[in-house]
Formats: C-alpha cells, sequence, structure tokens
C-alpha cells in the first residue's frame, strides 16, 4: 500500500522535537525567533538560486531546508503556546479551500485564470473587511518580500498618484541631496541618524532605477555577480605569482581588477 504524499511530514516535526529536547542539540535550544530570521531569507534564495541553475536535486534539497525553518519556527510558536506546524497546514489548506469555491464549492463561471485571479482578490478583500482591516490605502497591497523589490513597488505605487520627481532627473537630485545628508551623518558617528540617511539613500537609488525601468533587485544581482568573478580573477592571478589576496596590497589587487576589467570579465 502506497503512502500518502505529506505522511513523512511527521516524522520532521519529530526529529525537530528531539533536537528542542531538554537533551537535544544545544545549538538548536539557543535558537529564537530571531535568531532564525537569517536562516529563513538565506534558504528562500537558495531554493531560488536553485531553481535559477535548473537543478533538480539541488531544488529537492533547498526546498527540505526552507521546510525545516518553517517546522522549527512552528515548534518554538508550540513551545510559547501560541500554536503549532498543524495550525499552520490547517490554515494553508482552508484558505486554499475558501479562495477556490469554483472547485471546492458551489461556484460556477470561472474558467480562465485571470477570473480566478480576480475572485481570489475580491474574496481576500472580503475577509480582509471582515476581520476590520482598514481598505483603500494608496500602498496597501505592497507585501514584505526583498528590500530591492519592495521600495521599487512602493515608489511605483506613490507614484502613479503623482507623489514623485519629474522624470529621472528629479529623483537624481535626490540622490544627490541624500549623499549629503549621509556625509553628515557619518561625519557626526550617529549610528541612528547614519542608518537613517543610508536607508534614504538606497531610496533614493531605488526610485531612480524605476524611473530608468531598471529592477533594481536584478541589477544589484548581477552587481554583485560581476564583483565577485572578478575577485576571483584576482585569486587566480595572484596564485599564479604564488600568493593570496591575504599576502597582497590594495594596490596590486586594484591593478588586477582593473585587468580583469580590460580583460572582459563579467562584462
Amino acid at each position: 500500500m502506497s503512502v500518502a504524499p505529506g505522511a513523512s511530514l511527521t516524522r520532521l516535526v519529530e526529529i525537530m522535537d528531539r533536537l528542542l529536547a531538554p537533551d537535544g542539540c544545544p545549538w538548536d535550544r539557543e535558537q529564537t525567533l530571531e535568531t532564525l530570521r537569517p536562516f529563513l531569507v538565506e534558504e528562500s534564495y537558495e531554493v531560488l538560486d536553485a531553481l535559477t541553475r535548473k537543478d533538480v536535486a539541488g531544488h529537492c534539497e533547498e526546498l527540505g531546508d526552507l521546510l525545516m525553518q518553517i517546522v522549527f519556527q512552528a515548534a518554538l510558536r508550540r513551545n510559547e503556546g501560541a500554536f503549532d506546524i498543524d495550525a499552520v497546514v490547517a490554515g494553508i489548506a482552508d484558505k486554499l479551500e475558501r479562495r477556490h469555491p469554483h472547485v471546492f464549492g458551489t461556484a460556477t463561471g470561472v474558467r480562465t485564470s485571470e477570473q480566478v485571479l480576480a475572485q481570489w482578490e475580491e474574496i481576500k478583500q472580503a475577509e480582509k473587511a471582515a476581520a476590520g482591516q482598514k481598505q483603500g490605502r494608496v500602498l496597501a497591497g505592497v507585501k514584505p518580500g526583498p528590500a530591492l523589490v519592495r521600495a521599487q513597488k512602493i515608489g511605483n505605487k506613490a507614484g502613479k498618484v503623482g507623489f514623485d520627481w519629474p522624470g529621472w532627473e528629479g529623483s537624481f537630485a535626490k540622490i544627490e541631496e541624500e549623499v549629503g545628508e549621509l556625509r553628515v551623518a557619518a561625519q557626526s558617528g550617529e549610528a541612528k541618524a547614519i542608518h537613517h540617511e543610508l536607508g534614504d539613500l538606497m531610496f533614493a537609488i531605488v526610485n531612480v532605477a524605476r524611473k530608468l525601468d531598471i529592477d533594481a533587485e536584478q541589477a544589484l544581482i548581477d552587481a554583485t555577480d560581476r564583483f565577485r568573478q572578478r575577485f576571483e580573477f584576482i585569486e587566480d592571478r595572484l596564485a599564479e605569482r604564488g600568493k593570496s589576496p591575504q599576502t597582497s596590497n590594495l594596490d596590486e589587487m586594484d591593478a588586477l581588477w582593473n585587468d580583469a576589467k580590460r580583460a572582459g570579465v563579467a562584462t
């Protein structure tokens, strides 16, 4: 007799309970919902990376790592007396049934993807209204996500109702203004002011990206990849000289960086 898909989730829950037991794993027992935050983000991106690379085996593994984070957090919430993994599963299962009345209910006339999405949004808004949540906010609907993506969506929504600089030039002037304010904050050495002004500068840069029709998130991803590839070029050239970054200096590495650019590395 075959086992129903999902039955093995019980084993994962039991393993997590064992790790969190008084005689379980010291590292796992030290974790909190706050310390697990970066791991959740990291595992989510590793799933996306496996998909991008079309790595089927890696995709399976990374989904497992991501699922572990969900089970881990649910276990910590259960220990607080808040909810458990069954409440998590029941919540999403109930939502899927509730928002697909054309499949699990009696709704008719829903035959296309567009109609499904329209129905989903209608049900969602009705649920929010019933819960007493305010409706009609201009920036409502922009979900939490990667910071650059969310900033770009927020700026775009505000721009659609006229709260925006005209053209990319106005947004670029805002960058120059924010650079000056960040410089003043950095000179003051006040951590809170530096944090504030750095965030303002990054938001201004995202707005320029939006005006120039550039995906800010992808632009930073590509820039980071270029940096990595060129740095690896530096490491390889240094290795040919019997050296490493640790035994080199900035002048030598900067010259090799320029060599990497001239050689067309990551162009």
